[in-house]
């Protein structure tokens, strides 16, 4: 029974889907269907591009936050090692400051016979060491005679005025006054002179009549 017989009023469509002309023995070209692919081929390929740049997007923000973690640990860890300097360094001055006190009073034994000319034989050595020693730890003497009176690193023990000077000045210096670099141990024990205040004038006598 034909197809119009049917009622039917399409014949069937038969396609040759086969890659190889059978009758040439030739590969058959693609079809149009099959040159333009899987219609959802391209959005395949925009989602992997859209996915691996947000993945990239990703490791460059975990990576600026792991700098910044880094950075604020090294800063963190300077900051530690000069705190922790800086407290060591003043803890050394104050042991050394410690001793130094202590040794002062010897030091002024030791000046008071050298002025007198005591400082002699084996007592010279020992001195001439000791003094060696206190250098090197940086104790350093002040005070000299003549030099403006300065409260912040003289003691006035002795006051007195005088026309020879036009300001407060060290006459004398009773005890040297030591130091370890600006730290002031002990002032300089000083004689001061001011000078002298000016006569007040007589009083005028009244008019005689």
């Amino acid at each position: 029974m034909s197809t119009r017989e049917n009622g039917s009023g399409e014949e069937p469509v038969i396609r040759d889907n086969r890659k190889i002309d059978p009758e040439t023995g030739q590969p058959r070209e693609a079809s149009q269907s099959d040159a333009q692919g899987h219609p959802g081929g391209g959005q395949g390929e925009q989602s992997s591009s859209l996915a691996s740049d947000l993945a990239s997007i990703e490791l460059a923000t975990q990576l600026a936050e792991r700098t910044a973690d880094l950075q604020r640990l090294q800063a963190e860890y300077s900051n530690y090692r000069k705190r922790v300097d800086r407290d060591r360094t003043v803890v050394k001055e104050q042991a050394v400051s410690g001793v130094l006190a202590e040794l002062l009073p010897v030091l002024d034994d030791i000046g008071r016979a050298r002025e007198h000319g005591e400082l002699t034989g084996g007592f010279a050595k020992v001195s001439e060491s000791l003094e060696a020693i206190t250098g090197k730890l940086g104790l350093s003497t002040f005070g000299t005679k003549g030099e403006p009176f300065d409260p912040t690193v003289h003691e006035a023990l002795m006051h007195s005025y005088s026309a020879d000077v036009t300001e407060p000045t060290c006459v004398e210096i009773l005890q040297p006054g030591y130091r370890i670099g600006e730290r002031v141990l002990r002032p300089a024990r000083v004689s001061v002179a001011e000078p002298e205040e000016p006569a007040a004038p007589a009083p005028s006598g009244s008019d005689e009549n």
